[in-house]
């Protein structure tokens, strides 16, 4: 019995030995054939975080000029090219006016006829109807004395007895006469017109001024001078050329004082607001950049091509005379700009029902990390909570394997 006892109690520590040795056997078997991800990582750092939207524009004049024909001619004279500076008052071209001049010396003298007319009529006149009305005057005045004098001499006789009552009131009845007479050419004299009279007489020499305006401006057009110092940037015509009017003859601009429209997609509208830094460049100029600011945000969405934008009205800061008007330029606005952000790549940001996680690299195993994020640009994120700095996060297997919790992981550099 106790020899049976025995060989039973061996059986079974063999037995358990053997399962243990097996156990064993199968966990170094896993540990040495387990799948190892490799990954591409980075660690958790601050740094300065700034969020961009590019888009396209078209670079504008602010101080723009453009001579159009003001009447069909020829091209009499052209005195530069483009590219040329010019000062202000620099004659740039000119056409045959003789025309012109013809019609505005034609005006000239129908807004002296007009104001002659209207200074006759504020004297009461021309001066030989004054002298006419003054002479009738002096006339009626004389009339007026000699029936005063022929009537006080009949009143005499009457107290005599020698004039009969009918001549003295004859005698009243011509000095009432003559004192009438003189009233009214008094009258005409001070008062010759009527108000109606006046106002038809100015609106007359009003529409003469405007006419010899009118042609004293078409000839000003006719020989195009430079309102301000600038730089001729289009001559689309030449010398002799016949040009219809309305035709564009030339443009010219200060290039110090240019603005870019650029057109935002609907989406980015909102991230648009006055004073944001933009920066500024044109594949003519690789190598250099131009620096402005937002001076208006859209006011509605327009078509454009086959995309609804809002023009967004940029001031540039820096124009320096390289960059030219009507061209086509990459403008890059920076919405944010967070310094000292705590951020990881957005490679290594996962969101999964609205909420965001990364997987974090802890003794090469990745551990499924809740975060939440703040501000974020094409390739950075901030992350607000969650991580700390020197962590190290997973941004992907370089094999195309799917990162999950617990897997282990070799990181690539």
């Amino acid at each position: 019995m106790a020899t049976a006892r025995t060989t039973k109690r061996r059986t079974t520590w063999i037995w358990t030995g053997t399962g243990v040795a097996v156990a064993l056997v199968f966990y170094f078997v896993h540990l040495a054939t387990r799948t190892t991800l490799p990954i591409r990582a980075a660690e958790v750092e601050r740094s300065s975080l700034k969020s961009t939207t590019p888009t396209n524009g078209k670079v504008e004049p602010t101080s723009n000029f453009e001579a159009h024909a003001p009447f069909p001619g020829v091209i009499k004279a052209l005195y530069v090219h483009e590219g040329d500076k010019v000062p202000a008052g620099e004659l740039l071209l000119q056409m045959d006016d003789s025309d012109a001049r013809s019609k505005l010396a034609t005006a000239l003298a129908a807004l002296k006829g007009a104001q002659g007319t209207y200074d006759a009529m504020l004297k009461g006149g021309t001066q030989e109807e004054r002298l006419s009305l003054g002479g009738d005057v002096t006339k009626a005045e004389m009339d007026r004395d000699q029936a005063q004098r022929d009537l006080a001499a009949l009143q005499k006789l009457q107290a005599q007895g020698a004039a009969s009552a009918a001549e003295v009131a004859s005698a009243k009845d011509r000095l009432t006469a003559a004192n009438n007479s003189l009233a009214l050419l008094e009258k005409r004299k001070s008062s010759r017109y009527d108000s109606n009279d006046m106002a038809h007489v100015k609106a007359s020499l009003e529409d003469a001024q405007a006419a010899y305006a009118a042609a004293q401006e078409i000839v000003n057009q006719a020989n195009v001078k430079a309102p301000f110092a600038g730089t001729v940037y289009s001559v689309p015509v030449s010398k002799t050329e016949f040009v219809q009017q309305g035709d564009r003859l030339l443009q010219m601009a200060d290039l110090t004082k240019l603005q870019v429209r650029a057109y935002f997609d609907e989406p980015q509208i909102g991230k648009i607001r006055e004073g944001l830094p933009i920066a500024i460049n044109w594949d003519a100029m690789p190598t250099k950049e131009w620096h402005g600011h937002v001076v208006r945000v859209p006011a509605t969405i327009i078509s454009y091509g086959t995309r609804n934008v809002g023009q967004v009205i940029i001031a540039i800061d820096d124009a320096d005379g390289t960059l030219l008007p009507n061209t086509n330029v990459t403008v890059t606005v920076t919405t944010s700009n967070t310094p000292n952000a705590l951020n990881v790549p957005r490679d290594a940001l996962h969101t999964e029902q609205g909420k965001s996680y990364v997987y974090r690299v802890v003794n090469g195993t990745l551990h499924r990390t809740p975060v939440t994020v703040g501000s974020l640009n094409l390739t950075q994120v901030e992350i607000a909570s969650g991580l700390k700095e020197g962590d190290t996060v997973a941004l992907g297997t370089t094999n195309g394997v799917p990162v999950s919790e617990g897997v282990a992981v070799k990181i690539v550099r």
